[in-house]
């Protein structure tokens, strides 16, 4: 909790929180007794529209979460995209996020790296987020619910590769914060037998991007579709070097056999 924060919640008029109850012993902590309404899931359609009439006539908020950063994977993201659309003041109060958090004590390349939120719950919708996964290079962040943690790494660890090294990081930020790194069918199988609680963040690590086998049906097929484009066998080599980054030679003369049969 920063300064800042403090004084913008002591200073603005209502408090925009998800949970009043949860927000209020923030407030109890930090002496802070500006009024709180209760702003969520359930009530967003509803109060937006009299929170942007409020802030045309004048009145100063706070939106607040009960965990993480408002507005990623959170209600307020409506809210912050309905201010900005009517043009309306908004200042940005730099906090504690689990995201940020994850990706600085993962341990893996932070050059690159992508946040997903939470994965779709079953379908052909799901199996195609987790197909994506498998070849994403990009350290992966993720966010998942204690109950269905142990079933989300079961099927990375099927679809993608049980080798994968991943972290478990639990209520990143919060006062029980834990960290469990491995494999991902070592923490599947940890996971199994240990039930998680509380707010929970996966990290993936990115794929390992792999050469095609020559002899793949894909590479003989790119190989197969150049040549009869008209495409020499010198200039077929070049490209599909470049595409697979596989030895030019070694294309060449495969080329030079699959144009020699029937």
């Amino acid at each position: 909790m920063s300064f800042r924060a403090i004084r913008v919640l002591q200073s603005v008029d209502c408090i925009l929180a998800e949970d009043t109850r949860l927000t209020g012993i923030l407030c109890r902590r930090y002496e802070i007794r500006t009024r709180r309404v209760s702003f969520n899931e359930h009530n967003s359609a509803t109060k937006i529209p009299w929170i942007c009439d409020q802030l045309k006539a004048g009145t100063h908020f706070a939106l607040v979460s009960d965990a993480g950063c408002p507005g990623i994977s959170d209600p307020g993201g409506p809210l912050i995209n309905q201010v900005i659309a009517e043009s309306l003041p908004m200042e940005v109060l730099p906090g504690p996020s689990s995201v940020i958090t994850a990706i600085a004590g993962c341990g893996f390349s932070t050059n690159r790296f992508i946040f997903e939120g939470f994965l779709p719950r079953k379908g052909k919708e799901r199996n195609a987020f987790l197909q994506a996964l498998k070849t994403e290079e990009r350290t992966c962040i993720l966010f998942e619910s204690p109950i269905r943690l142990n079933a989300t790494l079961g099927d990375l660890a099927r679809i993608s590769d049980p080798d994968r090294r991943a972290v478990v990081a639990r209520e990143l930020t919060k006062i029980h914060e834990s960290w469990h790194r491995g494999r991902l069918s070592e923490l599947a199988h940890f996971f199994e037998h240990t039930p998680p609680r509380g707010e929970i963040v996966i990290i993936l690590e990115g794929a390992v991007k792999r050469k095609p086998d020559l002899h793949s049906t894909a590479v003989e097929e790119q190989i197969t579709a150049s040549l009869h484009q008209g495409t020499g066998v010198k200039e077929t080599a070049r490209l599909i070097a470049a595409q697979t980054g596989l030895p030019a030679n070694e294309i060449y003369r495969l080329a030079l056999q699959l144009k020699q049969r029937p």
